[in-house]
């Protein structure tokens, strides 16, 4: 007896998602992305599930500060090689991938040289001595990467993202074994940075073994370069303030928290961040390959396409920072002992201000796509400049509650310039923006009134 057929609208959806369109190529870069990055966040949950019952809170306090100064190197060196090979005509051209290797090559090592550098006078600005130790040997993360093939960003480019998201888990799952298993040997912040090489090591090892594509060589080709570091010098200075969207809150709460609580705000801003995180993965992964090939501006059609695609990853994004949002109290209470019960309120307020943030995540890779790394810097300036200012008056004035609302102001400042960037690529859909805007509010303010005791209890902390 044979089997009823699936409806009509089933079986057109499964259609279209098979196909080689660009849209179907595009929905499932999606779902491999949210299945990886799901994947990898479950597993980064269980394992500091774990490690926050054999370490103490003023490790992770210290790997926050080894995180900031990490990134901070990486972003104030980043020549935009990923998004380069994503937009330039070039990018499946062998000279080119290797000219962009042998560049990333170089980086990493410099990289790792600067950790050298920065530990000493990390340590004596924190005051926090250990400082010194664990930034050169976490800074070998860097150099590692530097060997990463091009070969994760021509999957990224042609939207075959699979392969990508299962060498990113193994990585991360060799990663969290290593930081365990060294924790219950050590009970020592050294755990975390182990684990952190083991995971660099992994991942460089399975996207040589696992993802197709040219085998990358030491090649340098002038014109390669040029178009490289002409794309990229807009990207590099936009990397450098991108540090500080990304890294300034820990930069400065470092020095207005203690390590303990440094520590329990970086759990609870990991926890509140997630659905931005996994919005921001697929976005990078898929929006320049949909802008590139499907430019709004060039056909009502593709602007049609991509406003269904906007509603769905804004709508994702937003029910998932709701749910974190109203859980964030409870949710801390179920994971984690009574040291980390302040992180609750973090993730609260900190997803309040994440709603803001998803109204304008799918506009800015417009730029990108049509090669505008120009347009794109100055906006990352003018973000830069607002949650810096934001969370220094909001920290000055009103503590650890004070930055968070200053980073919800401060994303609210910077929305009107990205739709301003939008506009001038024809992405900016103001439909969207009202409609999430509304639902944000009404959100927003029942959030703020189910976590009113636990936010009250946070405005004395800093």
């Amino acid at each position: 007896m044979t089997a009823p057929p699936a409806p009509a609208g089933l079986a057109g959806l499964l259609r279209r998602l098979g196909g080689g369109g660009l849209l179907a190529r595009a929905a499932r870069g999606a779902g491999w992305t949210a299945l990886g990055f799901g994947g990898g966040q479950a597993l980064r949950l269980a394992s500091n599930l774990v490690l926050a019952r054999l370490l103490f809170p003023e490790a992770f306090g210290l790997m926050a500060l080894v995180s900031v100064f990490l990134t901070g190197l990486a972003m104030f060196s980043d020549v935009g090689i990923g998004p380069s090979i994503m937009q330039s005509r070039r990018g499946e051209d062998p000279a080119f991938l290797d000219t962009a290797w042998t560049m990333q090559i170089m980086r990493g090592a410099l990289l790792w040289l600067a950790s050298w550098a920065a530990a000493g006078p990390a340590a004596r600005f924190y005051d926090a001595p250990m400082l010194a130790q664990l930034l050169p040997a976490a800074g070998l993360t860097l150099l590692i990467a530097g060997f990463n093939p091009t070969r994760i960003e021509l999957a990224q480019r042609r939207l075959t993202l699979g392969r990508v998201m299962a060498a990113d888990l193994g990585a991360q799952l060799a990663g969290a074994a290593a930081m365990i298993a060294l924790a219950l040997a050590t009970r020592s912040v050294w755990a975390l940075v182990l684990g952190a090489l083991v995971a660099a090591a992994a991942k460089l090892a399975l996207s040589h073994l696992m993802l197709p594509g040219p085998r990358n060589r030491l090649r340098w080709e002038g014109a390669a370069a040029r178009e490289l570091i002409g794309f990229g010098k807009w990207i590099f200075l936009s990397s450098a303030l991108g540090f500080v969207v990304a890294q300034g809150d820990r930069a400065i709460l470092g020095r207005f928290l203690t390590l303990d609580m440094l520590g329990i705000y970086n759990i609870g801003y990991f926890l509140a961040s997630a659905p931005m995180m996994l919005a921001g993965a697929v976005v990078s992964r898929i929006m320049i390959p949909v802008y590139r090939d499907s430019p709004p501006a060039a056909d009502p059609r593709n602007f049609a396409r991509l406003r269904r695609l906007r509603f769905a990853l804004s709508g994702a994004a937003m029910a998932l920072i709701a749910l974190m949002a109203f859980a964030g109290p409870a949710l801390v209470d179920v994971l984690y002992d009574a040291r980390y019960h302040a992180a609750g309120a973090i993730v609260t307020a900190a997803a309040l201000a994440q709603m803001v943030q998803a109204l304008g995540m799918t506009y800015d890779q417009s730029a990108l796509a049509a090669g505008d790394s120009r347009s794109y810097f100055w906006l990352f300036a003018a973000r830069a400049t607002f949650q810096t200012a934001f969370i220094l008056l909001g920290a000055t004035h009103g503590g650890l509650l004070g930055a968070l609302i200053g980073q919800g102001l401060a994303f609210a400042a910077s929305h009107p310039l990205i739709a301003l960037l939008a506009r001038k690529h024809g992405a900016w859909d103001p439909l969207h923006d009202a409609v999430f805007a509304l639902g944000g509010m009404a959100l927003g303010a029942g959030a703020l009134w189910h976590a009113r005791e636990a936010l009250g209890a946070l405005s004395g902390v800093g």
